[in-house]
């Protein structure tokens, strides 16, 4: 599955060399020219796998619109860059779309890390930095010009606090990466946990290097909570954690978020994943523009993880180009941000949804899910939509 995703990756990156050289260049031909933005995903490192999906997803949405007549005649051109999930890999990929490629707008981050990195510089210089994975709260206030689709962590950690309670947790224990994404998790559920009157018995934490977790779940085990919760980064290590957890003798239940029951995730933990709870946001079946999306996607890369990134990085692009087509000028950052607060959009993720005085998208939610066994899974489906988290 790793290898078709790089393939993939591989022919969208070329494809947009050659657009950004001279393969396809304006100056030589007829063509209109075209409106030029940015894309910052992580492509490589712990965010690999949603931002590797986040990316193609993008491309495909650029392609269809493209392919349409472009916005107001005039083809869409994404230039894209490896934030790495990290903030140092942000700001050199931001340094680059901006001072070289001379971008205005820019679609991304993956990571929530990389979003705080680069958010500072997009609101000082005055650049749109629009994102559909980070989620961390403090992302909020970080500027006038910075949005995104996703959901805050501070409602993930609500509905998972509350959760946890209503199901008779009443010690937890937790494991979370040390970053930003995984820590935004790990605080906003404690804190709705211990406000009902949780407690958390023992927690540990580690590097996004590692990749034997047995001392960590040892000692968290030591404490006999009432269950585990899972913050991680990567969904390599998500799947390894339920996976060492299991065979360490840990029985019982288990509470994770969106990154927990990805596809990659999931295949690692095997069945020792069977009836961990999640709280994620879910693209609607009963959504036609959705499951149009998911099946494009996979006819055209062969594979899906994260149907809901999928969904909000393919969502990002067609806002954006819906904002281009009001502006005219993709040099016209304080246009676009103008666009960005008073649309309300309907695609893959929602329906009716916009965003607020801070950027935050409104009007979407997440849900409960819980891992199916490996042989009740069917193709994409991994899981059971329980419903709405409890009050």
């Amino acid at each position: 599955m790793l290898t078709r995703r790089w393939l993939s990756l591989l022919v969208v990156t070329a494809l947009t060399a050659c657009a950004i050289l001279a393969c396809g260049s304006s100056a030589d031909t007829d063509q209109p020219t075209p409106y030029r933005i940015g894309v910052m995903e992580s492509l490589t490192g712990v965010g690999e796998t949603y931002g590797t999906v986040a990316s193609q997803a993008k491309q495909m949405a650029a392609d269809e619109i493209n392919a349409a007549g472009g916005i107001n005649g005039r083809p869409l051109q994404l230039v894209v860059e490896d934030s790495q999930c990290s903030a140092q890999g942000a700001v050199a990929a931001y340094t680059k779309l901006t001072d070289v490629d001379g971008v205005r707008i820019i679609l991304g981050t993956s990571c929530s890390s990389a979003m705080l990195g680069a958010a500072p510089l997009a609101e000082a210089d005055g650049v749109i930095l629009f994102s559909g994975l980070a989620s961390n709260s403090d992302i909020a206030k970080a500027g006038d010009y910075i949005f995104r689709t996703q959901i805050s962590d501070i409602q993930v950690g609500i509905d998972t606090g509350n959760l946890l309670w209503a199901d008779g947790i009443r010690s937890l224990a937790t494991i979370t990466e040390s970053t930003d994404y995984a820590e935004g998790v790990r605080r906003t559920s404690v804190a709705q946990f211990e406000k009902r009157g949780g407690e958390v018995v023992a927690e540990e934490y580690y590097a996004s290097d590692i990749t034997d977790f047995r001392t960590q779940l040892s000692k968290l085990f030591d404490a006999d909570p009432d269950a585990l919760h899972l913050a991680p980064q990567s969904e390599f290590a998500a799947g390894t954690i339920i996976k060492q957890a299991r065979e360490l003798g840990y029985s019982g239940p288990i509470y994770a978020e969106t990154v927990s029951v990805g596809t990659t995730a999931l295949e690692i933990a095997g069945d020792d994943a069977a009836e961990m709870k999640a709280i994620t946001a879910d693209l609607d079946p009963d959504n036609a523009k959705a499951q149009e999306v998911l099946g494009n996607f996979r006819e055209r890369y062969d594979y899906i993880t994260l149907p809901w990134h999928l969904g909000s990085a393919y969502d990002d692009v067609y806002i954006a180009a819906e904002c281009l087509k009001i502006t005219g000028d993709d040099q016209d950052a304080d246009g676009f941000r103008d666009c960005m607060y008073g649309i309300t959009w309907s695609g893959a993720i929602g329906n009716n949804y916009s965003f607020d005085a801070d950027g935050e998208v409104v009007g979407l939610s997440r849900l409960v899910v819980e891992v199916l066994p490996v042989a009740e899974q069917e193709g994409d489906r991994k899981y059971r939509v329980l419903g709405p988290a409890p009050k």
